[in-house]
């Protein structure tokens, strides 16, 4: 599916699917003997979506050999130390003291019912009506409740977000911790430029902002990630990232940030696995991405 400026999706179609796919991974994460994220909500929230390879794929029921491209192992892996990283993030906020997360593009995640927030923790998602809607609903149906006082701002990032994030109770004045998670390669190179720009601007001193860092998405159009979606594809995987993310010359993300006023540190991707006692991959789709970095930064009082 081509992607367009005003192109609208939910969470089977389009970047949705992808959310949903996330999810997928997060669920086969949670159940590997090596259980480095506990995800409840995961699974029965991909059922309910209804997309058939992921349903399979979080039931066990995906056919496969050793060495083939679906390895569930590395999947869960990839998702794991990512998940880990936001959950560490969220978490080191509140024991600082900061009681104001936002989520944007939020989807699938269950942060706001998973985490131990402590107690006056407000959290916001912010994602489109449908996707918003059929996660509550979804979850209510399952007798989940949050663990912080959940806030949902139903409203798409390409229009007045954060208009509808102060009338949902944001206080500007407060420090907050955001972040972008599995965000900014869909967004034009302009509008990830607009969306930093907002934060800064609705950042006090002492919030937190994290997110991940691929500076070059020609990555999803190279010969290793098309041999690898060709061979998903064969097994009914339809998600093509590479047809979703935009492509394009975009700001380096740390010193757009520094150049904001915040302090930025970063993580590379095999350095979070080194972390989580977890062997990175040696072949040419894991070489390609071993430069993704996962980006923390702290607004300065």
């Amino acid at each position: 599916m081509t992607r367009s400026d005003s192109d609208k999706w939910d969470l089977a179609t389009s970047v949705g699917a992808t959310a949903t796919m996330v999810a997928a991974q997060r669920a086969l994460a949670s159940s590997r003997p090596q259980k480095l994220i506990d995800d409840p909500f995961a699974a029965p929230l991909v059922r309910a979506v209804g997309i058939d390879f992921f349903t399979r794929m979080v039931d066990g029921q995906v056919d496969y050999a050793e060495g083939d491209e679906f390895d569930p192992d590395k999947m869960s892996h990839g998702m794991a130390v990512r998940t880990r990283f936001f959950d560490q993030h969220f978490l080191a906020a509140t024991e600082a003291g900061v009681r104001q997360a936002v989520i944007l593009a939020s989807g699938l995640d269950s942060r706001a019912y998973r985490l131990a927030w402590p107690e006056g923790t407000v959290v916001y998602e912010i994602d489109m009506p449908e996707v918003i809607d059929f996660k509550t609903t979804t979850l209510a149906g399952l007798g989940a409740e949050p663990t912080a006082e959940r806030r949902t701002v139903a409203i798409d990032l390409r229009d007045d977000w954060p208009s509808a994030l102060k009338a949902a109770g944001f206080d500007p004045s407060a420090p907050t911790v955001w972040s972008a998670e599995g965000l900014l390669v869909y967004l034009q190179p302009d509008a990830q430029d607009a969306l930093f720009d907002t934060i800064t601007g609705l950042s006090a001193p002492g919030s937190r902002l994290a997110c991940e860092f691929i500076q070059d998405t020609s990555v999803f159009s190279s010969p290793e990630w098309r041999e690898h979606r060709e061979k998903l594809s064969a097994l009914g995987m339809e998600v093509e990232i590479g047809d979703l993310v935009y492509h394009g010359e975009r700001s380096h993300i740390v010193e757009y940030l520094t150049g904001a006023g915040w302090t930025v540190s970063g993580r590379q991707v095999t350095e979070l696995y080194h972390d989580a006692g977890l062997q990175y991959g040696d072949d040419a789709l894991a070489v390609a991405f071993g430069d993704l970095t996962y980006l923390s930064a702290v607004l300065p009082a």
